[in-house]
């Protein structure tokens, strides 16, 4: 057996709790019971108040953009650090955690990982942690 082969299947097997799909957070609000299918065939649903304090820390717009839950990549490179990718899905972090620039509003941004159970305390429901071998 290739042991990268090994590694590869290792990763898949403990991301099978990430979405097949992700939906936006516009078609979580307009649903009674916000939820998405995981990769493993289970179904995670999404608390409505956290969905909506997440709207509250968007621009007018940007819950059309923002695709939930927000991926927390724990990266075999980046020892203790976690990355966030996609505008929007930085934008949530760094208001939530009183950091935004409005002048610095990067693609994806590095965060010490002291910060995760913070992260994850504010948003257990519209979060979730991959792991990721680069």
């Amino acid at each position: 057996m290739n042991p990268e082969n090994a590694l590869l299947r290792e990763i898949y097997r403990i991301n099978s709790h990430l979405p097949a799909k992700r939906p936006t957070l516009v078609q979580l609000l307009a649903s009674d019971e916000p939820s998405v299918r995981l990769r493993d065939g289970s179904r995670h649903s999404f608390r409505k108040a956290e969905l909506e304090r997440i709207k509250g820390l968007l621009d007018p717009g940007d819950e059309e953009k923002l695709l939930l839950p927000i991926v927390l990549e724990i990266v075999s490179d980046f020892r203790g650090y976690f990355r966030v990718r996609g505008r929007v899905a930085v934008k949530v972090i760094d208001r939530l955690l009183g950091s935004y620039d409005p002048l610095d509003e990067p693609e994806e941004r590095l965060y010490p990982r002291y910060l995760l159970p913070k992260v994850r305390r504010e948003l257990p429901t519209t979060t979730t942690y991959a792991f990721i071998a680069e």
